[in-house]
């Protein structure tokens, strides 16, 4: 069961398609203002490196805030600000060859930033976000398809909500060109970037 709908119930053969489906107090009881919890929250990316291996890595430093409507979807919205210095991929060299000006150009553009332009549930516990993705001063649209994970009230009182989710860029969309070809043929860094999402939120209000 998903936090903005109800799953279909084919159970009932007397019920008419043209009924609409009742709102889960439950769910609906979700519908509030979050805040996004960086020390609970994963915001990861992964690139081919030499055709041969994938790469990982990840930002430390965000902050978001999502807006939950349990009833109704589309009304639902996510903010995301990301601090580019704080990129970690396990090697410092190669997180300081991406901060530079072959790639993020963090000392000019600090900040990436997202912000939701729709959403709409797809059945079950899957969602989808589209938005505007802002790297480099180049705005781009991005559409994220997330998993919603359940919610629950942790040992403090904090009623928390949960989400996977996925997507993908071309990183040259944005201005990211640098490349090394390689001897073997190909080139040293994929032009397709995945981003992946594990989130944890917080009920605000």
């Amino acid at each position: 069961m998903g936090i903005f709908g109800r799953k279909n119930d084919d159970t009932d053969a007397t019920s008419t398609s043209s009924a609409p489906a009742a709102v889960n107090p439950d769910l609906a009881a979700l519908t509030g203002e979050y805040t996004i919890d960086p020390s609970h929250t994963t915001l990861g990316f992964t690139a081919r490196h030499a055709m041969v291996t994938n790469v990982k890595g990840k930002f430390l430093d965000f902050t978001g805030t999502l807006h939950l409507d349990g009833s109704d979807p589309a009304k639902s919205t996510a903010s995301l600000d990301v601090k580019m210095e704080s990129i970690d991929t396990g090697s410092p060299d190669r997180d300081g060859h991406l901060k530079s000006a072959d790639f993020f150009k963090t000392d000019e553009f600090p900040t990436m930033t997202f912000r939701s332009t729709s959403a709409e549930a797809l059945g079950g516990d899957d969602y989808r976000i589209t938005g505007d993705l802002e790297i480099l001063g180049t705005t781009k649209p991005i559409t994220i398809d997330l998993e919603f994970n359940g919610a629950a009230k942790d040992p403090f009182g904090n009623e928390r909500v949960g989400f996977e989710g996925k997507a993908e860029i071309l990183r040259s969309e944005f201005g990211l060109t640098w490349n090394a070809a390689l001897e073997t043929g190909g080139v040293l860094v994929s032009e397709k970037i995945k981003l992946n999402f594990d989130i944890s939120a917080i009920k605000s209000a």
